[in-house]
């Protein structure tokens, strides 16, 4: 995973995913106080104009529009939702009619957008079928396997080949600062079965979770390739002056934003 800055502006983007894409930081936006100063949570108590000019920041780096985006509101599960341009947003400030934790398109210039601050944003990319989908893992998708979940809808919708599919793993919340009770590894276990079990550590009466590597081992077994699987090294919470951390701040935090598109051909 590679840091790019523009000007103030500072964020991550894969080697692996030769289409627009990165992983915002909290660095290089207007917003002030407690959201300063890239916050790109659109429920956070921003004041608007703050967020349009963040948005406008982010997007530009990206080569997108603002009118080109796609969100959708975060449940925690495991729905993945195929949008098109008539999925987009005029104003990033407009509602968002549905909820889901994942996205996909194959339409070019359709940028789709997930938020996090701790979870795990996921960008996945198909360079043969031309599609993209980007979804937010917390422990619940996580052990949900929202990453296949994505990676199925893109070949059922669209033809992929999970061997063609390149992924980037952003920022999150590593095994160092995850510590949980027992209610996270048993529902993992139970969800995922042996493929968790080598990324929870017991340390007294808690447990410490890998998140990023349980999703890893999720796409292996939807079928990417080892060399297609780009994992970003950064803890949020242990970075929490680079990042955005609900478990450093107790929820009293902006977003980052993960956002991927597809270019238009010719």
């Amino acid at each position: 995973m590679i840091t790019k800055r523009v000007r103030s502006l500072e964020y991550l983007a894969s080697p692996l995913l030769d289409t627009p894409h990165g992983f915002s930081t909290r660095l290089g936006g207007v917003s002030g106080g407690h959201l300063s100063s890239l916050n790109l949570g659109c429920h956070r108590g921003d004041e608007d104009e703050n967020l349009r000019e963040n948005y406008r920041r982010f997007c530009a780096v990206l080569g997108a529009g603002t009118d080109s985006l796609v969100m959708t509101h975060q449940v925690h599960g495991t729905a993945v939702r195929a949008v098109t341009e008539a999925d987009r947003k005029a104003d990033v400030l407009d509602p968002t009619p549905f909820d889901a934790d994942g996205l996909t398109t194959d339409r070019p210039d359709v940028t789709l957008v997930v938020f996090s601050a701790d979870c795990v944003p996921i960008l996945l990319y198909d360079p043969v079928r031309r599609a993209v989908g980007a979804c937010h893992a917390g422990w619940r998708g996580t052990a949900g396997a929202i990453a296949g979940v994505t990676v199925a809808a893109m070949a059922e919708r669209y033809g992929c080949r999970p061997g063609d599919i390149r992924a980037a793993i952003g920022p999150a919340i590593g095994p160092c600062c995850f510590e949980t009770d027992d209610d996270v590894p048993q529902a993992m276990e139970a969800a995922l079965g042996p493929i968790a079990r080598p990324y929870m550590t017991r340390s007294g009466e808690k447990w410490h979770v890998d998140l990023k590597a349980i999703d890893r081992a999720v796409l292996l077994e939807s079928g990417l390739a080892p060399e297609h699987i780009d994992v970003s090294g950064a803890c949020t919470c242990c970075e929490h002056q680079r990042f955005w951390s609900h478990r450093h701040t107790g929820g009293l935090r902006g977003s980052q934003a993960a956002a991927i598109r597809m270019e238009a051909v010719g």
